[in-house]
């Protein structure tokens, strides 16, 4: 993390007010701008961590903040130590130690053993807007607080940023779940991290989801997820990267060819602007010449198909996650429209259309064959294509991308049992 202080501005001051506020600090407003009560804030919480309370966030300061980001801290025992004083100290449950600390046996604790103490804080939460530093720390956070999550890595982007997944579930069936194929449709990704987090704390638990046991389902099929395709373009529609880095300066240079298009929160494409939801080899050919009919002849923020399909890194990464992983069904999650596309065009799926009216009936979506003219070369429209199995895209919410995080409860309501019905339902 940088090195922050009173005067500075963006999405790391951001980082810092959310980190504060959720350490039950009075940051204020998440502004990204660092003013005098983010500065009294940061004061009085470096105080608590018996810190110099210079109100700037160096190493030693954001090392203190770390959990409240994270959502876990470490401890170690100490003569006296129980679980139950634990559970009582920290304000959470004996299970969540439990299930936190699986090696570990309640009754016979080693002084000076390092035990993972969960916060009494969600993980995932929509109180900010997303980074692919975030989804990182959220990752860890949640695969270090239940250690039945597997997160792994299938590649990088063009700057070098890890394209992360995760698994849950040790059934036959492989499930996968992307997201965020469109920079400016970065809402989806809280979507599938809030999911993974009650999926795995109902299992543990021994709780439900949308009514379904969630062990039944972690035995029915092991869901792969990719939260994040696209972190370079997220990274610059929500100002994590700032206008002092080359790649914005590139990002902008493209955008003016397409002035009617706003810069940065109209940017769809990855950070070299090309359009990765128009990458996948199935009626690529179609896909281009629709598009260049339009006008998306070069890289832009959006529309532009590339010079040949799977041309950019995070597509490569995808398709070959995709090739490894024996999918029954497949989810990808953009925005906006409250609808469901479930066949690719005339290659429809019987089972995908049974599996989508139970989905559509659950969220209150609708059901409909995607449009001619933005039904190729999709991710979904490849997963079909190539492998004759439901995939379904779903474009969640209403009104213009970037969708408001004011909406984001809504969203996840109607989406929850769409993702539990990607794994009940898997045939």
């Amino acid at each position: 993390m940088d090195e922050l202080m009173y005067g500075r501005e963006g999405y790391g001051v951001k980082l810092l007010q959310y980190a504060l506020t959720r350490a039950g600090m009075e940051a204020g407003n998440l502004d990204g701008i660092f003013g005098r009560q983010t500065v009294r804030a940061l004061q009085q919480f470096q105080q608590t961590q018996g810190l110099s309370a210079d109100g700037m966030a160096g190493k030693l300061t954001w090392a203190a903040l770390y959990p409240y980001i994270s959502g876990y801290t470490l401890h170690q025992i100490a003569r006296g130590d129980t679980f139950f004083y634990l559970s009582e100290r920290y304000g959470i449950g004996i299970g969540d130690l439990i299930t936190a600390n699986p090696t570990i046996n309640p009754a016979s604790l080693a002084i000076g053993e390092t035990l993972i103490v969960p916060l009494a804080l969600p993980v995932v939460t929509a109180d900010i807007p997303y980074s692919s530093l975030l989804v990182g720390l959220m990752l860890k956070g949640l695969a270090t607080r239940y250690p039945l999550l597997r997160p792994y890595e299938i590649g990088r982007s063009v700057m070098g940023r890890p394209i992360q997944a995760v698994s849950i579930g040790i059934g036959r069936k492989q499930v996968g779940y992307v997201a965020a194929h469109h920079a400016n449709e970065w809402i989806t990704v809280p979507v599938l991290l809030r999911f993974l987090e009650e999926y795995a704390a109902a299992y543990a638990s021994g709780g439900s989801l949308c009514g379904v046991s969630a062990r039944t389902l972690y035995e029915r099929a092991t869901v792969h997820m990719v939260p994040l395709v696209n972190p370079d373009g997220v990274d610059l529609v929500t100002g994590a990267l700032g206008p002092q880095d080359s790649f914005y300066s590139q990002a902008s240079a493209l955008a003016t060819h397409y002035p009617k298009i706003p810069f940065p929160e109209g940017w769809k494409s990855n950070i070299s602007g090309v359009d990765l939801d128009l990458q996948y080899p199935a009626g690529w050919d179609i896909a281009r010449r629709i598009r260049f009919d339009q006008g998306y002849t070069r890289p832009g923020p959006r529309n532009y198909v590339g010079s040949e399909p799977l041309i950019t890194p995070e597509n490569r990464a995808v398709a070959k996650w995709t090739q490894e992983h024996d999918f029954v069904l497949t989810l990808s999650y953009h925005t906006q429209g409250r609808t469901i596309y479930w066949s690719y065009d005339d290659e429809a799926v019987a089972e995908a259309r049974t599996i989508g009216v139970a989905m559509s009936r659950s969220s209150g979506y609708a059901l409909e064959a995607a449009p001619y003219n933005s039904a190729h070369a999709g991710y979904t429209d490849w997963f079909t294509h190539n492998w004759h199995r439901p995939g379904f895209t779903i474009e969640a919410g209403t009104g213009t991308n970037p969708p408001s995080l004011s909406q984001f409860e809504e969203i996840y309501r109607e989406n929850l049992p769409i993702l539990v019905q990607g794994i009940a339902l898997s045939p």
